[in-house]
C-alpha cells in the first residue's frame, strides 16, 4: 500500500547518515517552515529500518556507505517489512556499483550529496507523491549502460507510461490504466530516464517531445491517405 502525507500536512522525513555534521545539515535545509517535518535521524541502516517502522516518514533520506547495515541492504529491509516510506538515495557516490543496486532495492530516486538544498527539497517533495527523482550524473550514467547510447528505443510499455506521464497521470493513475503496479510504473520511469539521459518526469516528458517519440496530438485522424 502507497504511503504519502494528507494534503495540507507536511512532509515527514527521517534523515540516515552515519555523519552528525551530514544529519545536522539535512536537518537544517528543510528549515523551521511547515511543508516539512524531520521526525527523527538514524546513524546506520539497522537503526533506520527499526525507526522508519516506528515512525511511519513519507519519505527516507538513505545515505548508502554506513556501518552496522548498510543503505542498499536497508533499502531492500524496508521493502521485506512492508514499510510504505519512499526511499532519496543521498550520496556521494555515482558509480555503477551504488547506483544500480539501490535503483534495483526499490530507491524511489538517487541525489548526490552536493545538490543544491532547492534540489534536494523539489526530490523530497516528488519523493512524497511516489515520483522518481535522478542525479543529471546518475542518469548519464544509466544512459551509459544501455547497449547503444542515445539510440535505444523504449519499449512499447515504457512508451505507454510515458504518454500517460505526459497527459498529466500520476504514477498511480498510469499504474491502474495500465494493469500493473506502481512499482512497475516507477521502474519503467527509471529505464526512460536511463534511456533519455534525464533525471525526472517533465524532462523526459520534453525530451521525449523533443525526438518525436510523443506527438502534441497522438492521436489517428480519419482523414489521413
Amino acid at each position: 500500500m502507497s504511503h504519502r502525507a494528507p494534503d495540507g500536512a507536511p512532509i515527514r522525513v527521517l534523515i540516515v547518515d552515519d555523519h552528525p555534521v551530514v544529519r545536522d545539515g539535512l536537518r537544517g535545509a528543510f528549515g523551521p517552515g511547515p511543508e516539512f517535518e524531520v521526525v527523527g535521524e538514524a546513524a546506520d541502516g539497522a537503526e533506520a529500518v527499526r525507526l522508519a517502522q516506528a515512525l511511519r516518514p513519507d519519505v527516507v533520506l538513505m545515505d548508502l556507505r554506513m556501518p552496522v547495515m548498510d543503505g542498499v541492504t536497508a533499502i531492500e529491509e524496508l521493502a521485506k517489512r512492508g514499510v510504505a516510506a519512499r526511499v532519496l538515495v543521498l550520496t556521494t557516490y555515482d558509480t555503477d556499483s551504488y547506483v544500480l543496486p539501490a535503483v534495483e532495492a526499490g530507491a524511489t530516486g538517487y541525489l548526490l550529496k552536493d545538490a543544491p538544498s532547492g534540489e534536494l527539497l523539489r526530490a523530497v517533495r516528488a519523493a512524497a507523491h511516489g515520483e522518481s527523482v535522478l542525479a543529471p550524473t546518475v542518469a548519464a550514467r544509466l544512459l551509459s549502460r544501455v547497449r547503444s547510447p542515445g539510440q535505444e528505443p523504449l519499449s512499447q510499455r515504457e512508451l505507454e507510461v510515458l504518454e500517460l506521464v505526459a497527459a498529466g497521470s500520476t504514477n498511480r493513475e498510469a499504474a491502474a490504466r495500465l494493469f500493473i503496479s506502481e512499482a512497475t510504473v516507477k521502474s519503467h520511469l527509471i529505464h526512460i530516464y536511463g534511456k533519455l539521459g534525464v533525471g525526472d518526469r517533465a524532462a523526459a516528458v520534453a525530451e521525449a517531445f523533443n525526438r518525436g517519440l510523443l506527438t502534441p496530438e497522438p492521436r489517428d485522424n480519419p482523414d489521413r491517405r
